[in-house]
């Protein structure tokens, strides 16, 4: 491994890609041949390009998992692409110091007409691994799969499902420094994708650097050490992955806003369907998906309007979608004050595309919060940022009835006690701050 500090170093990259070359007259090989002994100068319409990636400068620490978000179009899968050295940029340079493997598309690195025990031989060859080193992690690699007989058979036989999990376990598995990924794909059932998160974790306490294009922004703010958003080929923000996060999602929402305010009905603010009246929010989206009810009960599915911390609480959001071939989306929630604290955010992604009606559901085992009342937020949006619905504070709760004496935020377990001085203690429900 090189002694430098920083893992990945970009400076001035730029990625440019030819669009086409649109000639005025039809072209064959005997055409061209003639025209250069004829020396006929064939007139062109001029190159159009596209220019996907604009001037990056970015520096990525070793040891460091860093999340870059964006819109679709935005650059990121072709800025891993750079990084990984399958494109080469059009200028600037760029520094890659340590052994990299990587999850891009389905299939990428695989011949599929090789089997998969050939594919893992290609690909530690590849990686500049020796044979013999190929050899020592070869059955590692197998058994992390699961794979079982069909290691053996082409990879073309393979299911969407078995391609991942062989593309998973060989990319972890090769001893890299770097880990550079486009998505957490799915990779299989429930079992598979927990062993999975449990190698990315052991990946990522062991030091390694970890590269990740994503959409689910929960998962940058709480996994990621660094946050990087791109907008139209350029670094738009970068730092702190919950900053970034809350300004990419500002940013996008005010856009989808106003464009739905330009082509699409604005819609009446949700009513909630349980709980206390809404509070003054807000909703905004594109509404080509609508989340149609938000329903509270305790997660046991009993309907209240307060609750206790033992009740938990079980959001319940019903959708529609108005418009073809949405593809899949992403949901999220969350609980904040009514000062707009937020005390817990959660989504979730639908993977598949969404059916035209159905409900989602998510239970919150036990409410740890100190008395009061509070708002949620939920909203769906497209893999690409698109923001269908967001309904923020328009469905409210309130929780009560847990012991008293616990003020502030959330709800600890305490006790207090006295040693060497007579008496009892008293506790206070109201509590007056000390004053210096």
């Amino acid at each position: 491994m090189a002694s430098t500090s920083d893992a990945i170093i970009l400076r001035g990259v730029t990625k440019r890609f030819r669009k086409r070359t649109i000639r005025r007259e039809y072209s064959t090989l005997k055409s061209e041949l003639v025209n250069f002994l004829l020396r006929r100068k064939q007139r062109e319409v001029p190159t159009h390009y596209l220019d996907v990636l604009k001037g990056i400068d970015l520096t990525i620490p070793r040891g460091k998992t860093v999340g870059i978000i964006g819109r679709n179009g935005s650059g990121k899968s072709t800025l891993l692409k750079l990084i990984n050295g399958i494109y080469p940029p059009t200028s600037g340079t760029i520094e890659v110091n340590g052994r990299i493997s990587a999850l891009l598309e389905l299939g990428a690195g695989f011949h599929p007409d090789f089997s998969g025990r050939e594919n893992i031989t290609i690909n530690g060859i590849i990686l500049g691994m020796t044979r013999a080193q190929i050899r020592e992690r070869t059955d590692e690699i197998i058994a992390f799969s699961e794979l079982g007989d069909f290691i053996d058979e082409p990879v073309r036989t393979y299911s969407s499902g078995m391609y991942m999990r062989l593309a998973f376990a060989v990319a972890t598995h090769v001893d890299p420094d770097i880990l550079v990924i486009d998505e957490i794909l799915a990779v299989g059932d429930e079992h598979f994708s927990k062993k999975s998160l449990a190698k990315m974790n052991e990946f990522k306490k062991s030091g390694r650097t970890i590269v990740l294009v994503t959409h689910a922004l929960g998962t940058v703010e709480s996994w990621c050490d660094l946050a990087v958003w791109l907008d139209g080929g350029r670094v738009r923000d970068m730092g702190d992955p919950r900053k970034v996060v809350e300004h990419y999602h500002r940013v996008i929402t005010e856009e989808d806003a106003a464009r739905a305010a330009e082509g699409a009905p604005s819609l009446p603010p949700a009513q909630p369907r349980s709980g206390p009246p809404a509070i003054p929010g807000r909703r905004s989206g594109t509404f080509r998906a609508e989340l149609h009810s938000v329903t509270l009960t305790r997660k046991d599915g009993h309907a209240a309007s307060t609750f206790t911390p033992e009740d938990g609480l079980r959001i319940t959001l019903g959708f529609e979608t108005f418009a073809d071939s949405l593809g899949p989306a992403i949901f999220h929630a969350v609980i904040r004050r009514l000062d707009g604290t937020e005390l817990w955010r959660s989504e979730v992604d639908s993977v598949t595309a969404l059916p035209r009606r159905g409900e989602l559901h998510v239970t919150i085992e036990s409410l740890p919060i100190t008395d009061g009342q509070y708002a949620v937020e939920v909203g769906m949006k497209s893999h690409d940022g698109e923001v269908f619905d967001l309904q923020n504070g328009l469905t409210t709760f309130t929780v009560a009835g847990g012991p008293g004496g616990s003020h502030g935020l959330i709800r600890m377990p305490f006790r207090w006690s006295t040693s060497g001085a007579p008496g009892e203690l008293a506790q206070l429900d109201n509590v007056v701050p000390f004053r210096r």
